[in-house]
């Protein structure tokens, strides 16, 4: 994260950053795209006024990537009792690898916040399964809800509480599961989102992707496989990716004997290894031309199945296990080199009895195997993750919408690339910088193809537009300004006619803002329904929030007895 570190924000992809935004019907996810920034849209326009919002994604981002790598270290010690040496071998492996690398070069820094609470679910569900306490199942509220800032980050760590928790523990796992995800859910349902089905054509356009000397199947064991080009590091894109990928796999399969090994814990552990296994091998099915019919059919009949269509995001079920395996791994070597130690690779003696010399050197070395082949990671993936500046001439825009109606914007399109934005296509801020709901068609360009999105009434207002249509046509589909982005491609058409009977009210080099005529039909989100949405979000970080507060002060309460009644497991694993 080096180069994000100083001024700027983050604007590359689908990432977008702004120094403020607002609590539009969009942030609450009553819009007229599906609700797939919800609850992370609104979080940000109630906080951005305090704090700045390019601050806020950064310390999130950043906070998303240490949990990330300590969460596995956590997972590590707690189930396999792992010494320093193999928690930093764990935490490698969350950290330093392809999924990690292409989400932050896609702009996915959300995303990579539900990557992050995985262990840390995992983790949550053993402790509801060892003790089932008031505090545990807080500690899996707080979890739950920390990865649901993104409806798929909610389904990640719903699949893996729900994978460990044991049957007993399915319904209770469930209804926390809902709880933690009730914005979105309530926002798909307030916002008539979940009675349309997905565009089919996004299955094939999001599918896996094979690379160099690896096929599909092997790009998604070694946790890469993006679908889109442009986000993979240079050195996917060469036989390196088999290398580094052989080493991981290699690592990853010397521990799996131990990790599957017969403990008190070995449920969890096992049922971490099936759920590896599914991760890698649905997505790669998924890629297939049977499994993307089967997938197509899905999100054509199935409202909401449109989650499913970017498969490799669920690569990410993968990580625990591969972390939890690798530290088994270094584990296991350091037994076998340690001087005078003879012992099965399913033994798991205490750490003391092991050479501190001989672990450190074996996890230095799996430690530069994992992270020598992916050095494009380093320093923002290699530059690409750089701060950027915005003109003056986008807060003098927002401040001048003190009317009703909704923001249009041409030329077509949800992706610009501006002068000051970099070489790579970035998603339009405009919705996130504008006090107003701005109409977005939710159709996305891959792989040469278009993607049609949710927008019906954005999709209507753009082609009016683009047809040189009247003022009055765009008032009456509720439209209040338009906003002419200079200087990035996309279709102009024939607006230059509708833009000649509209009012100007700002331009400079980068913006021109109009204003429609007339009365301006209203298009809003009901107040009720906007108390229910708000409702719904105040749950979310009560949860988010409660939780671990409940979990962490129950546990301070029970650790004194616990060392009492056997100092010797507090001086051991602690």
């Amino acid at each position: 994260m080096g180069p994000l570190l100083g001024s700027g924000y983050l604007l590359l992809r689908d990432a977008v950053s702004t120094p403020r935004s607002y609590l539009t019907d969009s942030a609450l996810g009553l819009g007229d795209a599906a609700p797939r920034a919800v609850p992370q849209d609104a979080l940000l326009a109630v906080l951005s006024p305090v704090i700045d919002g390019g601050l806020i994604v950064k310390a999130i981002l950043l906070v998303a990537l240490w949990a990330a790598g300590y969460g596995a270290a956590v997972l590590a010690r707690e189930l396999l009792g792992a010494s320093i040496g193999a928690q930093l071998v764990a935490a490698t492996v969350a950290l330093w690898n392809p999924y990690v690398t292409e989400r932050l070069a896609q702009g996915h820094w959300s995303l990579l916040a539900g990557y992050a609470a995985l262990p840390w679910v995992a983790l949550a569900a053993y402790r509801i399964r060892t003790d089932g306490t008031a505090g545990a199942w807080a500690g899996v509220a707080g979890c739950l809800a920390a990865a649901g800032l993104t409806p798929t980050g909610a389904l990640l760590a719903g699949i893996t509480a729900l994978s460990l928790a044991g049957r007993r523990r399915l319904a209770g796992v469930l209804a926390l599961l809902i709880a933690t995800s009730v914005p979105w859910l309530a926002a798909t349902t307030l916002s008539g989102a979940a009675s349309e089905p997905s565009d089919p054509a996004g299955i094939a356009a999001f599918a896996a992707r094979a690379e160099p000397g690896l096929g599909t199947l092997g790009s998604l064991a070694g946790l890469g496989g993006i679908w889109n080009s442009d986000a993979v590091p240079g050195s996917r894109t060469t036989l390196l990716a088999l290398f580094a990928t052989v080493l991981l796999l290699v690592i990853v399969a010397t521990g799996v004997r131990s990790v599957i090994s017969d403990g008190t814990d070995r449920y969890v552990r096992r049922a971490l290894v099936v759920l590896a296994a599914l991760a890698i091998l649905l997505p790669a099915l998924g890629a297939t031309p049977w499994g993307m019919h089967v997938l197509e059919w899905l999100v054509a009949h199935v409202p909401g199945a449109g989650l499913l269509r970017d498969t490799q995001k669920y690569v990410a079920l993968a990580m625990p296990a591969y972390a939890l395996c690798a530290a088994a791994g270094c584990g296991a070597l350091a037994r076998r080199f340690s001087a005078g130690q003879v012992a099965a690779p399913t033994d798991n003696p205490p750490v003391s009895k092991l050479s501190p010399t001989v672990t450190g050197t074996v996890a230095t070395i799996l430690i530069s195997l994992l992270a020598l082949p992916l050095l494009d990671l380093a320093w923002g993936v290699g530059g690409a993750m750089r701060p950027v500046h915005y003109p003056a001439g986008w807060q003098q825009v927002a401040g001048q919408m003190a009317g009703p109606g909704d923001v249009a914007v041409v030329p077509g399109g949800m992706f610009r690339k501006f002068r000051y934005s970099g070489k790579a296509p970035v998603l339009d801020p405009a919705p996130r910088l504008l006090p107003q709901d701005v109409l977005q068609t939710g159709e996305l360009p891959v792989r040469g193809r278009t993607v049609s999105g949710e927008g019906n009434r954005a999709r209507e207002v753009e082609t009016l537009l683009l047809h040189g249509g009247s003022a009055q046509q765009l008032a009456d589909l509720g439209v209040g300004w338009v906003l002419l982005e200079r200087g990035t491609p996309g279709p102009l058409g024939e607006s230059k006619t509708a833009l000649a009977q509209l009012e100007p009210m700002f331009s400079d080099a980068d913006l021109t803002l109009y204003r429609v005529p007339g009365t301006i039909q209203q298009h809003e989100a009901s107040s009720t329904d906007r108390t229910f949405a708000i409702a719904a979000h105040a749950l979310w970080v009560a949860l988010l929030i409660g939780g671990p507060l409940i979990a962490t002060v129950t546990r301070r309460k029970r650790c004194p007895a616990a060392i009492r009644a056997d100092p010797t497991d507090a001086t051991g694993h602690g």
